[in-house]
């Protein structure tokens, strides 16, 4: 199931003009309360206004009563009802949706997880059920849960998102619009308990709603949308013939989970930044036979895999003991014009004096014109 999901986005990011499929729309904000889910249903009078097939199909207000109040006179699907561990929970129905096949359909909390049981593990390959069937989407997410820059994030708030949502997804969008606030006009309104309840406000300013990491939070939001807005424009004026520019990345990666997490997301903020097709290269030498490898190292290993994907790479896998000639063999096969590696135990000054192969591999990009990259 999560590999047809995965074709399927190849198939829209093709931009196969043969396939009717809906439009995607997506806010994006620096944090909540900037006022996504307040613009969505704007929006939604403005087209309900213009006589326009809109429904909501899922709206989380978090109890704002500004938010709360555009809900009124705006067609409403009724939620999934889910009884999960005793509890009775609401979720999208996307059945539903499909069934009236609205003209448009609003779905707020793009990077939500289901509850277990449900078709789809996430609320976005839901939206792909959606779009497939034809249905226009509006929908909205923080830049925090984008898969590529949680790095980037963890290093600002010192929080690991969990709940993140593939970049290939906003590559998809038609539309990625920023919903940006100064982080003066952010913390005023939170104090005014316009985002959280005035309880949780003062927890709020000590831990996430601090000036310095708003704002940095806000340049990344502000950065991904120029950035999609950019490849936007690459792709319908500059790059009609071919899908891809030219280049193409290789990641090369190994069993070790962290590391090889790091060059995969890098990898493929590069490969967007550069709107160029990208491979996942990982070399299985003897000593991480399947009987050999630890069954944990495995497990991060297919999760690194999926990832992979998710985010648009093509997976490569080769059972060689010479990692240099695996690559060489790689990029040749694949014409590949940067390769992306990690940073190296050894400076790379000893690895070349003492490793012939890492030596021949050099000697072989260079004539080649091929880019290594050392990610940090």
């Amino acid at each position: 199931m999560e590999d047809d999901k995965e074709k399927r986005v190849q198939q829209y990011l093709d931009l196969n003009d043969t396939i009717t499929r809906g439009r995607l729309k997506i806010y994006i904000g620096m944090s909540a309360g900037v006022g996504k889910t307040y613009r969505m249903l704007q929006e939604a009078h403005s087209l309900l206004r213009n006589d326009i097939n809109i429904k909501i199909g899922y709206v989380e207000t978090h109890g704002r009563v500004e938010t709360q109040a555009l809900i009124d006179g705006l067609p409403i699907i009724p939620r999934r009802e889910v009884f999960y561990k005793g509890k009775k929970l609401d979720e999208l129905d996307v059945q539903a949706i499909l069934l009236l096949h609205p003209g448009v359909v609003i779905v707020d909390e793009l990077a939500h997880t289901n509850i277990p049981g449900s078709k789809n593990e996430k609320r976005w390959q839901d939206v792909i059920d959606i779009l497939d069937a034809g249905i226009d989407v509006i929908t909205a997410v923080n830049i925090q849960h984008i898969e590529s820059i949680n790095e980037d994030v963890k290093q600002i708030t010192g929080v690991e998102v969990q709940v993140r949502v593939p970049d290939k997804i906003l590559q998809l969008a038609d539309e990625v619009v920023n919903i940006d606030l100064t982080a003066d006009e952010l913390i005023t309104r939170l104090k005014e308990g316009k985002i959280y309840d005035h309880s949780k406000v003062q927890q709020a300013l000590q831990n996430f709603f601090q000036a310095d990491k708003i704002l940095q939070l806000r340049e990344l939001a502000l950065k991904e949308v120029a950035g999609q807005v950019e490849r936007k424009v690459d792709y319908q004026i500059t790059s009609r013939q071919t899908p891809f520019r030219h280049e193409r990345l290789l990641a090369c990666i190994s069993s070790n989970h962290e590391i090889a997490q790091r060059i995969i997301r890098k990898t493929a903020r590069l490969a967007s930044y550069y709107n160029s097709q990208w491979y996942v290269l990982y070399v299985q030498t003897e000593k991480e036979a399947d009987d050999k490898i630890p069954l944990a190292a495995q497990r991060h290993l297919i999760n690194n895999f999926k990832n992979a994907t998710e985010l648009g790479a093509e997976l490569i896998r080769k059972k060689c003991d010479n990692v240099a000639q695996a690559i060489i063999e790689t990029t040749q096969e694949k014409n590949i014009t940067t390769i992306c590696i990690g940073k190296p135990h050894l400076n790379l000054f000893q690895i070349m004096l003492r490793t012939g192969v890492f030596n021949q591999l050099l000697k072989t990009l260079s004539k080649n014109n091929t880019d290594i990259v050392i990610l940090s």
